[in-house]
């Protein structure tokens, strides 16, 4: 996939300085000019820094290839049902795929058309939890991985843990895609052509260099080619370079690994910094707080352990309706599903697939059966979760094949919504919003009985379902979210909450983490889109679908005493209907709820537009999209699609941002000084050329080390004859002293870096968001 030509390229275009060709007829000159001395060391120093990028790069070369080159044998089946084994190389879409029970590393895109398979997508998506496919329902529609049939789709570079079909038998897919038009192929081609830079920085060097040349074309003078090696600092990128290389070695000793240097110095220009929720500001995992059952009469009191529940739709509800499965015995499965199911305390277990041979159109095959009533309950049919849709169901059935019935799990105003409206108690809106503003994880519960002769899509869409509860459970604030919040609130940096849970939920976690502050109040912005009765409508209030505020109070609040926050769909119906109010939205936003992974894409590139530099900083399969978007991406995963996002940690809290954002500013300033002491070099050395030039005289290379002594001048003598003398080497100290003043005056230390005096790394003095070093 790479080779040493493209290595070497993206080196000299990550340098943004001279061309090699320009640097090599510099040092070609200095040469023919008998600056020995200097175009050795310019050429030392150049092979220095070039060679240190170069084994960075190429360490991230071998590792981008071992990840890209993937090649095995495979079992593909014939029209005619023969199975032939082949190569994966030899693989063309359209091509039966058979998967074996024990798994394997897929190395294509993959459509599956029976059988389900468990698979690890944490290469792809970093997250480590493994995911359920299922077959690709039947139907007319036109095929597509990126939408809601992404769920039977297996990705090329996913590790396939079981797979299972009919009788002993394993899975079978239909090949989709293969080499760099698969998921995989699509990662490796960004990581080789990453988003441009667009950081100012570099743009003004460019421009200052080219003035510069600008400058020294127009100088008409004799020794013209000399004054342009000079004029133009062929040492700049070098020392640019050097200065970022040191910066990454820092953040790589913090456990924080960088894949794009060039956006270390991006680092020190961010201004707001998005943070999912879930495993990022909270912890990974949840324990059950309770359930509570309801109906037409309204919820039951709220209790504590499940498995106190007696025999009926709501046990089993939460004993079937998940996505765990059994691999070598264990339960295995999402950490959610997993409490859930551990909460009723049942048991799964393999059955034979004859217990539900009465409902054929309803068996993909048998799955394992939860013991969640006085008999087995076998689970037959699972459609996962989405975060589109909100939910996921399964199908079960009783032991001897009776008995069918078709759960649902998800967002409490989706179940809702699904639910028949006399099923749904009046206090579910008041319930809800109790449990969300004391920052509880709700989810709800339906079901309803279904027949052997139920379309396998009408189960799928939920439609007219009872409803049956709602299951709580907590999620605890890591403790270094609340410290992190409060150094960025010190420094001036706005913090953002992203996430796929319920607003309320969302803003209570915003004010256990510090983003809101006790004192501060919270408005909700509430979009409705156009519909065929009323226009689309904008209102702001201060509780969640309550009282409304004023707009025109809004607008003149204090900077500092109120926070917006805002849903998914009331952030696309925003856009959609009300661009106007979006800026103004964004400016003061704090918390966006049940954000799906597209819409935190733009989110972040929304806020770019506002002239933002955006970081991101997450740790799952969500974030992907909006870590890439963002200026700089921060992943908190170890997993392999950590390589997609410029920066990974391997601390699991978000306690890497500001030791990424000092490092940031320590080396944009680093950049920044050598910058202006190389064009004050530069200018200071073009002066005194041209001075020397006044004489017949120039710089030799004895005047850059103590090798010779002066003599007077001699105005018949010219060259190197008259070398060294008087005025040369009063020039050339004088030249000299105004480069030690000239450091000393560019080194900037405070508030980002200790003062020039310091030449080592202490824990003492640290400046807010500084670097210590």
């Amino acid at each position: 996939v790479l080779n040493e030509n493209w290595t070497c390229k993206d080196l000299y275009d990550f340098q943004k300085g001279l061309s090699p060709l320009e640097q090599s007829l510099s040092i070609a000159l200095w040469l023919a000019d008998d600056y020995y001395f200097y175009a050795v060391c310019i050429f030392i120093i150049s092979v220095f820094s070039i060679g240190l990028s170069l084994y960075e790069i190429r360490k991230q070369s071998i590792t981008l290839r071992n990840m890209a080159q993937f090649v095995t044998n495979v079992t593909v089946r014939r029209n005619s049902g023969a199975e032939e084994c082949m190569s994966s190389e030899e693989l063309v879409p359209g091509d039966c795929l058979v998967i074996p029970q024990e798994g394997l590393l897929l190395p294509c895109d993959a459509a599956l058309l029976v059988g389900e398979c468990l698979v690890n997508e944490s290469m792809l998506t970093g997250e480590s939890v493994p995911v359920l496919k299922t077959p690709l329902p039947t139907g007319e529609g036109r095929y597509s991985s990126e939408t809601e049939q992404r769920r039977h789709t297996l990705f090329c570079g996913t590790q396939l843990i079981q797979a299972k079909g009919w009788g002993s038998s394993g899975a079978v897919a239909v090949v989709t895609s293969t080499g760099f038009f698969t998921a995989k192929g699509s990662l490796v081609s960004s990581i080789m052509h990453p988003q441009p830079i667009d950081f100012r920085f570099y743009q003004d060097s460019g421009k200052f260099l080219l003035l510069l040349g600008l400058v020294t074309l127009l100088s008409l003078v004799i020794r013209s080619l000399d004054v342009v090696t000079i004029a133009v600092p062929p040492a700049l990128p070098a020392a640019i370079t050097t200065g970022t290389i040191y910066a990454q070695r820092r953040l790589k000793s913090q456990g924080i690994f960088c894949i794009s240097p060039p956006r270390i110095n991006i680092c020190g220009k961010v201004s707001v910094f998005c943070f999912d929720k879930t495993g990022t500001l909270t912890e990974d995992g949840l324990d059950v707080w309770g359930v509570m059952e309801g109906g037409a009469a309204g919820f039951s009191e709220l209790v504590p352990d499940p498995g106190l529940l007696p025999p009926g739709p709501m046990l089993s509800g939460l004993a079937c309706c998940h996505t765990v499965t059994l691999l070598q015995g264990q339960p295995l499965g999402d950490p959610l599903e997993l409490k859930m199911v551990e909460s009723t305390e049942k048991h799964c277990f393999a059955v034979p697939i004859s217990v539900v041979s009465s409902y054929p159109k309803l068996i993909s095959f048998s799955l394992i059966s939860c013991q969640s009533t006085s008999e087995a309950v076998a689970i037959v049919r699972r459609f996962p979760f989405s975060s589109a849709l909100q939910r996921m169901s399964v199908v079960t059935v009783a032991r001897g094949g009776h008995s069918a019935l078709a759960f649902i799990k998800g967002s409490p105003e989706m179940v809702a919504s699904l639910c028949r409206a006399e099923t749904v108690p009046a206090q579910f809106s008041s319930e809800l919003g109790g449990f969300s503003s004391e920052g509880l994880r709700v989810l709800a519960l339906g079901y309803k009985p279904v027949d052997g002769n139920t379309d396998l899509r009408a189960i799928e869409r939920c439609t007219d379902m009872r409803f049956l509860g709602l299951l709580i459970m907590k999620n605890l604030v890591k403790p270094e979210s609340a410290k992190v919040i409060n150094v960025l609130r010190l420094a001036n940096l706005r913090s953002v909450m992203v996430t796929g849970d319920n607003i309320l939920t969302a803003v209570n976690v915003a004010k256990g983490c510090g983003m809101v502050e006790s004192h501060e109040k919270v408005i909700f912005v509430n979009v409705t889109p156009q519909t065929a009765q009323s226009g689309p409508r904008l209102k702001f209030s201060l509780d969640e679908g309550g009282a409304p505020a004023d707009q025109t109070s809004i607008v003149t609040r204090s900077a500092f005493d109120y926070h917006l926050a805002i849903n998914g769909k009331s952030f696309v119906a925003l856009c959609n209907h009300f661009p106007e109010y979006l800026p103004k939205v964004l400016l003061r936003a704090t918390v966006f709820a049940r954000m799906a992974p597209d819409q935190k894409t733009q989110l972040v590139k929304e806020l770019q537009k506002l002239n933002y530099r955006v970081g991101m900083c997450g740790d799952g399969a969500n974030d992907c999209g909006a870590l890439r978007a963002a200026d700089v991406g921060v992943s908190l995963s170890e997993a392999e699609a950590s390589v997609a996002s410029p920066f990974t940690s391997k601390t699991e809290n978000i306690s890497c941002v500001p030791l990424l954002i000092r490092e940031g500013r320590c080396s944009l300033i680093t950049s920044f000084s050598l910058f202006k002491y190389m064009a004050l070099y530069s200018f200071i050395q073009f002066c005194s050329v041209l001075l020397l030039y006044t004489v017949s005289s120039s710089f030799q290379s004895g005047c850059h080390l103590p090798l010779q002594r002066y003599v007077p001048f001699n105005s018949t003598l010219f060259g190197a004859a008259n070398l060294p003398n008087m005025e040369n080497t009063s020039v050339f100290s004088l030249s000299a002293l105004q480069f030690i003043i000239m450091a000393v005056v560019v080194t900037k230390g405070y508030p980002h870096k200790k003062p020039l005096f310091y030449n080592c790394e202490s824990e003492e003095g640290d400046f807010l968001l500084g670097w210590r070093g």
